[in-house]
């Protein structure tokens, strides 16, 4: 790990306050108000989180904050008891709320549930009595293999309420990958689906599954949603092993006591890749979780009784978790969740959905964004989107431009974006603004949301302006390990500075004390000694008023060290040429300097992406590098690959 000539070339100096008719109906109004909370959660976190605690429901009062004795085990809200799903639903069912609808689903088809907070109850427990039918007990792991389908959070909210420990695994991975993540916390049920619907085309997924628990001896029983009693989705079903999810819960009671689970019960795990080629199965436990997803929500979604609130995520992702099903749940809101791609049948189908439901909070992806711009204004302007009220992005480092973009097209100019960065392994967002208080800057995530005590250190633990991220006190969200591997927990985050948590991200901070997330440090372009995060190297060619996105990796080079190789997709209505590539290239040397003119520049349709809008540049890498392409079973779109190697060679 070195910083050494960490290089920071971005100079965003424009800025946006937060506009009246926002502001006077915001939780918190005023910078003034947003500091004084910051400095209580600091100087005082366990005063601060006891008091956020009180607003949820535990069956007994914890007896302890935080136990930090035996650091990096936190504890926190030890000796309570309580259960997410009870303070998720059954809080809400003797109030208004109770009528309200809580999940809103349209599948890509156009076919709609609603199901309001009592429906939900009563879906939730039937199936965990179906669960308990089974032999499901307290601490079992039941492996969820499902697409954004109602029954994806009705088995979430299931298994947390009788205590079983989920494990989602995005309904986009391999039959491989699949019983890795089986076998190494040694599931017992899976649930899935006998399909879906994606772009048009019907996808077998049970078909998936059966492959992957072949592999897979703890497997007792597959639960199988039927997608549609219209639509058929072939599948074969084993009498010994596979069950209909709807003959299940059929004779099952609607009430269910949820279970009272102590505070640092396993709640869920969630792989996520790692340098080894292993997933790591993160853990997160009950009261922490459950607290810091509900209070992330509520102020930095800002949450309004009547909010339509739209993540565009999938729940198999940690974003999905905290932010479709817990979070927002937890708070009374009202989710719309939304099964199929953005451009199908039309690349307007978001805007649609926006006009349709009358969404007033977004939340999505930086690539996302860019894929909007891409498909141009035209698809955004057919539809009436006044209905948004608060913009968000997640996932990655948003470039200015995209979010100026975001700001004047989807947002016309009077919707605050919150810009946050967070992880699976924290939990929820970490740095972040607040709506109605935090002055914005495009591409920057600005401060610290309560109880973070975010810096920037070099590799010595000396704080500087530049250099690599880092959170010094322990925070509810936090991770609290890895599935089975004490040590691989502590080297991967707590072994860079003593107690000190590294996300492994480069930042740097400005004059004004905003925070801007520069990347993974690994995603590091070392030219000529001079070392440049990737987001940085990629902002200055969306920059271009022709280029969409791009994704920027670096390549060995006998004098250099390393060289760029930029991959460039353009706009609709945009070509690329020689001309073109002039232009970037005098961007770079503008921005930067002639050592970082990329060594190619290469023009492509589309760019390799997961289904949550992440750019694997590791097989740009592979591409460009002339090696076998590695595991490509999280892509969207697996043909990109190929047209990227024919592109690569010809140019």
């Amino acid at each position: 790990m070195s910083n050494e000539n960490l290089k920071t070339v971005l100079q965003e100096k424009r800025t946006f306050q937060p506009q009246d008719h926002f502001q006077k109906n915001a939780k918190i109004q005023s910078m003034e108000a947003y500091k004084e909370k910051y400095r209580e959660s600091i100087e005082n976190p366990e005063e601060f989180w006891a008091n956020a605690a009180s607003e949820l429901h535990f069956f007994k009062k914890w007896d302890r904050v935080l136990n930090a004795e035996n650091p990096p085990f936190y504890r926190w809200f030890e000796g309570g008891k309580t259960n997410i799903c009870y303070n998720c639903i059954d809080r809400h069912l003797d109030s208004a709320t109770r009528n309200k609808a809580a999940i809103i689903w349209e599948g890509e088809p156009g076919d709609e549930v609603v199901l309001t907070y009592a429906d939900l109850a009563r879906k939730v427990n039937q199936l965990a009595n179906g669960l308990k039918k089974l032999g499901v007990q307290k601490g079992d792991r039941i492996a969820i293999y499902l697409p954004m389908i109602p029954e994806l959070a009705i088995s979430v909210l299931a298994c947390a309420r009788i205590g079983a420990v989920h494990s989602v695994i995005f309904a986009g991975f391999s039959a491989d990958s699949i019983s890795d993540r089986i076998n190494d916390c040694q599931a017992k049920i899976t649930i899935t689906s006998d399909g879906v619907w994606r772009k048009g085309k019907k996808l077998l997924l049970k078909n998936i599954v059966d492959e992957a628990v072949k592999k897979c001896p703890s497997i007792e029983k597959n639960i199988v949603v039927k997608r549609s009693h219209k639509d058929h989705f072939e599948c074969a079903m084993d009498e010994n092993k596979d069950i209909w999810y709807h003959d299940l819960i059929e004779n099952c009671s609607l009430s269910c006591p949820a279970e009272e689970m102590d505070s640092e019960d396993m709640l869920f795990l969630l792989y996520t890749s790692g340098t080894t080629g292993k997933p790591k199965g993160i853990i997160h436990t009950t009261a922490g979780y459950m607290l810091y997803s509900y209070y992330t929500s509520k102020y930095v979604f800002d949450l309004q009784p009547e909010d339509v609130y739209w993540c565009t995520a999938d729940i198999g992702w940690i974003t999905g978790h905290s932010y479709i099903v817990y979070g927002p749940l937890a708070n009374g809101a009202t989710c719309l969740m939304y099964e199929g791609a953005p451009n199908a049948p039309h690349k307007g189908r978001f805007w649609e959905i926006v006009e349709k439901y009358r969404v007033n909070i977004f939340y999505t992806a930086p690539t996302a964004i860019r894929t909007f711009m891409k498909w141009g204004e035209d698809w955004v302007n057919k539809y009436d989107i006044s209905s948004l009220r608060l913009l968000g992005t997640v996932g990655e480092p948003i470039n200015p431009e995209a979010w100026m973009w975001y700001h004047k097209v989807i947002g016309k100019e009077r919707c605050p974006i919150v810009d946050t960065w967070w992880q699976t392994e924290t939990g929820g967002m970490m740095i972040t603004p607040i709506p109605g208080c935090t002055t914005t800057k495009p591409g920057s995530a600005t401060f610290p949301f309560f109880g973070i005590d975010a810096t920037i250190l070099d590799k010595d633990g000396n704080e500087q302006d530049t250099g690599f991220l880092a959170v010094r006190k322990p925070w509810p969200g936090m991770l609290r390990g890895v599935y089975g591997d004490e040590e691989r927990f502590k080297n991967t985050y707590w072994s860079q500075w003593e107690n000190i948590y590294f996300p492994g991200d480069g930042a740097r901070r400005d004059e004004d004390g905003y925070f801007w997330i520069l990347g993974r440090v690994d995603d590091v372009v070392n030219v000529s000694g001079h070392r440049i995060g990737t987001a940085e190297l990629e902002s200055i060619f969306v920059s271009h008023a022709s280029v969409a996105e791009s994704a920027v990796i670096g390549i060995d080079h006998e004098i250099k060290g390393q060289a760029m190789v930029a991959f460039v997709s353009l706009r609709e209505g945009n070509e690329g040429s020689d001309s073109l590539i002039e232009e970037l290239t005098q961007l770079v040397i503008e921005k930067i300097g002639k050592f970082a003119i990329p060594e190619r520049i290469i023009f492509t349709a589309d760019l390799p992406k997961t289904r949550s809008g992440k750019i694997m540049r590791r097989l740009l890498r592979d591409i460009a590098e002339g090696r076998a392409v590695g595991n490509v079973t999280t892509l969207a779109d697996a043909g990109v690959i190929d047209a990227l190697k024919e592109k690569y060679q010809e140019d």
